[in-house]
This record gives C-alpha cells, sequence and structure tokens, in this order.
C-alpha cells in the first residue's frame, strides 16, 4: 500500500504571496512533447466531483514490471547492489524482500543524493522552475508541481522510470469523495482533518493557478495542470516525502526506499548517513531471504496512517494508536463567556479535540475538563486551566482540583459515551450499508471503503471502550471514598448524640 517513512503533517502547505521583481522572464516553448490530461471538473467544487479520467502516468499499485524497471534504471544512475528486491507482498501489495540475510544492526539502502527529488532539483522545464522560484512557492507546492511537470515530460525526463513507477492513484483519503467521508467516516474526527486537508490542497492549487499558472499557459497548460493532477502529487507527497534530520530538516522523495512498508512492529527510519554519504536505514530485527523488509512511517495513529497512506493496521497491532475524542464547553454554563475568553486567549476554541490511547488522556484534556465543569467560585483559576489545557504555554499542566475530581471525570466519561455512541450506530449500519450498487466496480470500491471505515471505527472505539472502564472505576472509587466517608462522620454524629 503506502510505501515510505516519516512525512510532514498539518499545517503542509505554507500560504506563500508572489513578491513583484524588478525584470521579467521572457518564456520560450520547448520541444519536448507533453501528455496532455482531459479533466471535467470544477475547481472549487473538486471535493465532491469523482476524477473524471486516470491520471495517464504512474502504474497499478501491484504493478512489479514498472517497478524493475525502476530498480533497473537506479543501478544504471548510481544506486549501489542491494540485499534486496521489489516483489508482490502480503502487506502492502509490492515492498522489499530481503534476498540474503540480514542482520540486526545492519545498515540498507544507499541511496546518494544524485537520486533524491528535491525543492533544488533540475527541471526539464527550466523556465517553468524558474517562475515558481521567483514567486518564492514552498517546498511542498513546488514538489507537487515539479513532480507533474516531469511527469507529462514521460521519457523526456530524468524521472521518468521512477514516476513510471508511482501508484496512479495513491491510497489517500484526498481520492474519497466528500459523500464517502461523511459515509464511512461519520464517526471519527479523522474525517474533519480529511475535509481540511482537501481543502488545502484545492486551496493550495487555486492559489497557484490565480497567482502564476493563469499568468503563464504556456508553461503551466490548463489540461496538464489542474487539480486532478494536483491530488496525485499530494497524494504522492503525502504519502512518500520524508524529512532527513541529518540534512538539516531536508524534505526529499528518495526513489528506491519509498517501496519499503510500514510495520508497527519496528523502530527504524529513514535518514542521511554522512559517512556512506546516502539515505540509510538500521535494521532493528534480523532478516532471512524472501521476508519483506520494513520500516516505520512513525508513531502514528491508525487514523493518521489512513489520512495519509491509505491503510488501516490489523486490530491491536499498533502500540501508538489514539483516539481524537471531541469536549466542549456547555453553552449553558454561566461563565461560558469568561471561560471561552480564557480559551482564546491560548488558541483554543469552545470545542477541542484530545488524543486518548490505551495508557490514557493528556493532561491537557484534564485541564479542559477543570475549566468545562469549574463554578463560578473558581473564576480566578480559569486562565490557569486554559493555558493548561494547551500545547502552546509552558506552564505547568498537571493542575488538581480535588473538589471538583468527581464531576471532570464524569464530563470525560459523558464526551466518551457520546463518541461510543456514534461508531455504534454507523458499525450497526455498516452490515447493509452498500449492498444496493448494481455496477460491480462501483460495489467492490464502496466495500474497500467499508472495510477500512469499519477497522479504523473498532480501533477508535476499542480505545474509548478501554477509557470508560477506567473512567467508571475511578468515579466507583471516589464514590464509594466520599460514601464510606459519610458513614464514619454519621457514626461519629451518633456516638456523640
Amino acid at each position: 500500500m503506502a510505501e515510505v517513512s516519516r512525512i510532514l503533517q498539518s499545517s503542509f502547505i505554507p500560504s506563500f504571496h508572489s513578491h513583484p521583481k524588478s525584470h521579467t522572464f521572457q518564456s520560450h516553448p520547448l520541444s519536448f512533447r507533453r501528455h496532455p490530461i482531459q479533466c471535467s471538473i470544477s475547481t472549487t467544487e473538486s471535493t465532491k466531483a469523482r476524477v473524471a479520467q486516470k491520471i495517464p502516468w504512474g502504474c497499478d499499485i501491484d504493478s512489479l514490471e514498472n517497478a524493475s524497471a525502476l530498480q533497473k534504471w537506479l543501478t544504471d544512475s548510481g544506486l549501489p547492489p542491494q540485499k534486496m528486491g521489489i516483489q508482490r507482498v502480503e502487506v502492502g501489495e509490492r515492498g522489499l524482500v530481503a534476498l540474503k540475510n540480514i542482520r540486526k544492526g545492519e545498515k540498507l539502502l544507499f541511496v546518494p543524493p544524485s537520486l533524491f527529488i528535491t525543492a533544488d532539483s533540475e527541471w526539464t522545464n527550466r523556465e517553468a522552475g524558474k517562475v515558481l522560484k521567483q514567486n518564492s512557492v514552498p517546498d511542498w507546492p513546488l514538489l507537487a508541481t515539479y513532480l507533474i511537470s516531469e511527469a507529462s515530460y514521460l521519457k523526456s525526463s530524468r524521472w521518468n522510470n521512477y514516476i513510471s513507477a508511482l501508484p496512479r492513484q495513491p491510497y489517500s483519503l484526498l481520492y474519497w469523495t466528500r459523500e464517502e467521508l461523511d459515509r464511512y467516516l461519520e464517526a471519527s474526527q479523522i474525517r474533519q482533518r480529511a475535509i481540511e486537508r482537501v481543502t488545502n490542497v484545492v486551496g493550495t492549487y487555486n492559489d497557484l493557478r490565480l497567482r502564476i499558472f493563469s499568468k503563464h499557459p504556456d508553461l503551466f497548460p490548463e489540461e496538464v495542470f489542474n487539480i486532478e493532477t494536483f491530488k496525485w502529487s499530494f497524494g504522492i507527497l503525502f504519502s512518500r516525502l520524508v524529512r532527513l534530520p541529518s540534512m538539516d530538516g531536508k524534505v526529499a522523495l528518495v526513489p528506491w526506499a519509498d517501496m519499503l512498508n510500514h510495520s508497527c512492529e519496528v523502530d527504524t527510519f529513514l535518514d542521511y548517513d554522512k559517512s556512506s554519504q546516502g539515505v540509510v536505514f538500521t535494521t532493528d530485527r534480523p532478516y532471512q531471504p524472501g521476508e519483506q523488509v520494513f520500516i516505520s512511517y512513525g508513531k502514528k495513529s491508525n487514523g493518521e496512517l489512513l489520512l495519509s497512506y491509505g491503510f488501516v493496521p490489523s486490530k491491536g497491532t499498533n502500540p501508538s494508536d489514539s483516539v481524537e475524542l471531541s469536549v466542549s464547553l456547555p453553552k449553558s454554563d454561566k461563565c461560558y463567556k469568561e471561560k471561552l475568553e480564557a480559551l482564546r486567549k491560548y488558541g483554543l476554541s469552545a470545542t477541542e479535540c484530545f488524543p486518548v490511547r490505551i495508557t490514557g488522556w493528556p493532561s491537557e484534556l484534564m485541564a479542559f475538563a477543570y475549566l468545562a465543569v469549574s463554578p463560578p467560585s473558581m473564576n480566578k483559576q480559569f486562565e490557569e486551566m486554559a493555558a493548561a489545557a494547551s500545547n502552546k504555554s509552558t506552564t505547568r499542566k498537571d493542575l488538581r482540583y480535588p473538589e471538583i475530581e468527581e464531576e471532570v471525570l464524569q464530563f470525560i466519561l459523558d464526551s466518551c459515551e457520546v463518541s461510543i455512541s456514534k461508531y455504534n450506530k454507523f458499525l450497526q449500519a455498516s452490515g447493509s450499508m452498500d449492498l444496493d450498487v448494481t455496477s460491480p466496480k462501483q460495489l467492490n470500491r464502496r466495500l474497500f471503503l467499508k472495510q477500512l471505515a469499519v477497522d479504523l471505527s473498532t480501533s477508535e472505539q476499542r480505545i474509548l471502550f478501554r477509557a470508560q472502564y477506567i473512567l467508571r472505576r475511578q468515579l466507583r472509587d471516589i464514590r464509594k471514598g466520599e460514601l464510606r466517608a459519610l458513614t464514619i462522620f454519621n457514626g461519629f454524629r451518633k456516638f456523640f448524640k
């Protein structure tokens, strides 16, 4: 499925503005022949539209022919002999498999910088690259445009063999329609993050189109640079772009390395090795010939893995799994405005989401809950609570207010049970969902998406059930303690009577 390592998250596409220059660059048409793409969707409605036509470059995700051609090209281009080869695999459809015995602690890959794609890579259409850099386009949209440009030149591009081995349609929530996101992810907070990601990609494309593409139609023709090709290129970046700490955090596409699939059971990452002058990773377990070799894409939840890579790990196999729990200030609160003002001071709103794991929940969630249930008599602590609920604050976060501890735990429990009810509703309805579709192709797609959603919902619901159990037990202990204290108090009172 997905084939890479750590990627950038959240605010991935910085906004940019074109800067006026004291000179203009005269463009000249090149003789390279592009492969046109027909796209019949509106950019403003792209989140609802379906792909009108397949991207003409790339390959099916399980293609070995294109991957073998990539391996030969990489070898001819300076990739040293490898102990791994590309094969069809059970986890990921295609991946790198050990060809020889591999020891624990052994360094593999050694992909040289000459085979990286970075913001500094040379463009086949040099004039297009110059225009983007003159307009100070950030790395992410620059690389997205670069991929499309190089893909459109087919064999005239140095990267043709690499692009031909990329999936024609990356596994990504970018390819889910808004209807599908609403239908299958209605219970999960990942739905909102997916909508925001699609919105960011569409907004970035529109910004580029208005500021640059429309002013240079000879360099950026709309039949090539359109919203569908940008969804493809950003899908590739989300699932394959790596940050290399040893190269001052430079982001890059690293051919060959991005054929490695993810396992929650390994803890090894890609990085640049200065001594060998290449991207490597160090194995944390031995491999026998024929075994698939894995790396980690990072300590991500199942929702985050679905968001960027399009897969959900098997139930209970991801120790980094978490679920986003939504909590809100009650609008009926007498101090609602005062509490909301305190939250806004620290960049928070009346409704926030906090990650809950099998092992528990963060102190920020407790702080928000303290603020939500605190009475007017604690108004002097409102700002302290809001600050502790914010990850932007350096103040002490492990606040304790024993007098309202029971109310806080009940508040979090109520929020968990609201979320659990949403998962229950979806999972109960999923059994008969999509059985009325007459087209086999459409049915297969919907069943595939539904299965991903069911797997995600089951894993997130499991975490909430665990939190529910812990909260109920803590509340029971508190109430038993209160009852015991009350019994002792009443005993003393009767004694003195």
